[in-house]
């Protein structure tokens, strides 16, 4: 209770110091795009998401308070301006079953990630995290959970240095692809491939332990809820 009590008490405070109140609490489950109504500018509404998750292990803990402090010191934290760093959401992307999780070869790091990027001055993370696992896989009719699964902040390094080291405020989601879905990939990636839990360690992909930790995460929780609506 205390603690609960506490997480309760420094939501207030951010959503205060952000000028902003929270939405009504959105229904737990899966949604799509059409479900999600857009936030312009919303900072506190996106920093009252971060508040409301959960960690589930220490790392998590240090990413969250990370994130909420960056927002309450940057008020343009949803854009690209905020060249320090900003707010980005991303997704792990399970098949139907999810036996399955969708990695790509990022073009401008050169590495295999999860499908993501930044906010763009949108307070919706969760529409963030759909509009851009739609892009980046070219999948029809995901859906996305609308609660984070993880949060981490990391150094972006642009191979190309056609932009400056800064840092990424990651909020992380697990979306689910229909039944026999076929993902191309888009101008941001050089392939896409689906993999196993067990090839999340493949010397071979390189996945960092940021990556596999949501893929973790983000298997768990859709082998708890199951198959989709037309499985």
């Amino acid at each position: 209770m205390a603690r609960v009590a506490r997480e309760r008490s420094e939501q207030e405070r951010a959503i205060v110091r952000l000028g902003s109140a929270p939405d009504p609490p959105v229904r737990l489950g899966f949604a799509r795009q059409s479900d999600i109504g857009a936030l312009p500018d919303d900072l506190g509404a996106a920093a009252a998401t971060v508040c409301a998750f959960v960690p589930r292990d220490r790392t998590q803990s240090i990413h969250r308070r990370r994130l909420i402090d960056f927002a309450a010191r940057h008020p343009d934290a949803l854009h690209r301006t905020c060249e320090v760093g900003h707010l980005t959401a991303s997704a792990w992307v399970v098949n139907h079953d999810a036996t399955r999780g969708l990695v790509l070869l990022h073009r401008k790091i050169g590495r295999w990630l999860q499908p993501g990027g930044h906010a763009d001055g949108e307070g919706a993370l969760t529409s963030v995290a759909l509009r851009e696992a739609t892009e980046e896989t070219g999948i029809d009719g995901l859906e996305v959970w609308t609660e984070p699964i993880d949060v981490d902040v990391h150094l972006f390094v642009n191979r190309r240095r056609t932009e400056p080291d800064h840092l990424h405020f990651d909020v992380r989601f697990l979306v689910r692809a229909p039944a026999h879905a076929m993902p191309s990939a888009n101008h941001e990636s050089e392939g896409l491939r689906w993999i196993s839990r067990r090839e999340l360690t493949d010397p071979g992909l390189g996945l960092d332990a940021s990556t596999r930790r949501l893929a973790h995460y983000g298997f768990d929780l859709a082998r708890t809820v199951g198959p989709g609506r037309d499985g």
